[in-house]
């Protein structure tokens, strides 16, 4: 009777249940209230900031704050890369690691330690909003919002003393803002020298570490431990203004540094092509270096004239004797409309002998195409050619003075030196009938143009002007002006958009000066320019 008695019991029991909760489910249906009621609707500026971020923990940084922009397009990128980032990245961690083990299994007695398993994961970092800073000087200054919430699986096999250990990292978070800097940027791919990075909070750093099958971070005080260690170590390390330097090119190849100088003296040309409808020509030489982006030099016009004689002498800074060569063009001058080409000649630098003067006799050509043959005489010109090399001991990669300016190359005139006058860009410029602006630089009745940039009130030039001085220009002044040149057809004349006198006293005590001017007789325009003063 007690067995059967218990077995009652529990069923019993079960049944009770089970009708207690059927009963009980439809009271509730019974007695709720059918009614719908309306949601309380209340506008978000009525929300304080704290109740804001409970409800939406993860706004970007670009909605809260207007100095930075949205970068879906970069993380949609990254998205689409990750794959191949992934194995590139652990590939190159791979090749920095290597040295990096073998000495300390040796210094430490371990006999190997080898990544089992290496990757970051399927899931890419992103950039909640990206700052970009604009500055006067040759760099580039990005602050981006990276958060990272990663299923890297990274474990390492250590081998010592006959006995195995193994150590994996995994669900790896990361949440900080870097400030990166390129600078300077160069003339050469990929347009800078360096990249500067530091970090400009605390950043957070979480993950799980299992050590023997056992994850050491849900040990109770250890996580706090290992978090205020991470964040101690690389805030010293990283922590603005204290940065993490990377070297990407070498900056003197970069910048590709004077190596000496090229003396050209255009003597003269004779049985030159006629051009003009009355038998003559009106000739004059363009000269300049290759891969050199200064303006070239020019002789005086000779008027109606076929055997012209000009003497005259010009001096080229030479950055790499082997590539560049020297340009002539000898043009046929036009009062109006464009100026003829009569004929064109190159000599490569590295057929010249280092100090040793040359004479030549050059026939002009039509253009530099071997393939393409010109049965008619263009004439002849005689030039003579002088390359001085600098002295190992003045090399001007190695001659630097205060404020990272360069010494002035040899051949300057001893007192002297070299005036570069580097015309960057201008804004808010203003133009009647059309705005296609172009810079004039006037130095001691010398003058340089930049080139024109079409349809702009903020065009950027990024051209480099060299004056040699006899003495240092301490009471000379430097004038800028900045003009609009018409299109080939338009109506109206060439415009003034304002100038800037700049006194060189200044320039020459600090050796450098990179400043931004507003342009006289210009309601906003502004100009930047920057000057440098190079000591012989």
């Amino acid at each position: 009777m007690g067995f059967v008695s218990s077995l009652l019991g529990t069923f019993g029991f079960g049944i009770g249940v089970s009708a207690g909760v059927v009963i009980g489910y439809y009271l509730f249906i019974y007695f709720h209230s059918t009614d719908v009621k309306d949601p309380k609707i209340r506008s978000l500026v009525e929300l304080d900031s704290l109740t804001l971020e409970r409800m939406l923990p993860e706004i970007p940084l670009w909605v809260k704050n207007p100095d930075f922009d949205r970068v879906d397009w970069l993380n949609k990128f990254i998205e689409n890369m990750w794959p191949y980032l992934d194995k590139a990245i652990c590939n190159t961690a791979k090749e920095i690691a290597k040295p990096i083990i073998a000495e300390n299994t040796t210094k430490y007695k371990i006999d190997s330690v080898e990544f089992q398993t290496l990757t970051l994961g399927s899931l890419p970092p992103t950039f909640q909003g990206m700052k970009v800073y604009i500055t006067d000087e040759k760099e580039l200054i990005m602050e981006p919002v990276l958060k990272w919430a990663g299923n890297p699986n990274i474990t390492v096999v250590v081998k010592a003393f006959g006995l195995k250990a193994s150590a994996q990292v995994i669900d790896l978070q990361v949440f900080a803002i870097p400030r990166i800097t390129l600078k300077p940027l160069v003339p050469s791919f990929p347009c800078f020298a360096k990249i500067f990075v530091s970090l400009m909070e605390k950043p957070h750093v979480d993950f799980g570490l299992r050590l023997l099958g056992a994850d050491l971070m849900s040990i109770p005080g250890i996580y706090s431990i290992v978090q205020d260690i991470i964040k101690n170590q690389v805030a010293s390390m990283y922590l603005w203004p204290k940065t993490l330097e990377i070297p990407i090119m070498d900056l003197s190849s970069a910048m590709k540094k004077p190596v000496g100088i090229l003396h050209v003296k255009v003597v003269r040309a004779f049985k030159l092509k006629k051009k003009d409808l009355l038998g003559k020509s009106d000739p004059y030489v363009k000269l300049k270096l290759t891969e050199e982006k200064l303006p070239s030099k020019k002789t005086k016009v000779k008027h109606s004239n076929l055997n012209p004689e000009w003497n005259e002498d010009f001096r080229l800074v030479v950055k790499d004797p082997n590539s560049q060569a020297l340009e002539l063009i000898v043009y046929d001058w036009e009062k109006v409309g464009k100026h003829d080409k009569i004929g064109m000649q190159v000599i490569p630098l590295k057929e010249l002998t280092p100090d040793e003067q040359k004479t030549l006799t050059l026939e002009l050509v039509k253009n530099m195409d071997l393939s393409e043959t010109d049965e008619k005489s263009r004439g002849q010109i005689v030039l003579e050619l002088l390359y001085s090399p600098f002295k190992e001991d003045t090399l001007p990669n190695e001659a630097v003075d205060d404020g990272g300016v360069d010494k002035a190359p040899e051949g300057t005139p001893a007192g002297g030196g070299l005036l570069v006058v580097s015309i960057h860009e201008a804004e808010d410029l203003e133009g009647k009938h059309h705005t296609n602006p172009y810079a004039r630089i006037i130095f001691k009745g010398e003058e340089k143009k930049t080139k024109h940039i079409k349809k702009t009130r903020d065009p950027r030039w990024e051209e480099e002007f060299q004056f040699v001085c006899e003495e240092p220009p301490v009471n000379d002044k430097l004038q800028v002006e900045v003009h609009s040149r018409p299109s080939s057809i338009g109506i109206h004349s060439k415009e003034t958009l304002g100038y800037v006198v700049i006194s060189l006293a200044d320039v020459i005590t600090n050796k450098r000066i990179n400043e931004k001017y507003n342009l006289i007789d210009s309601k906003n325009g502004r100009i930047q320019v920057e000057l440098q003063w190079r000591p012989s």
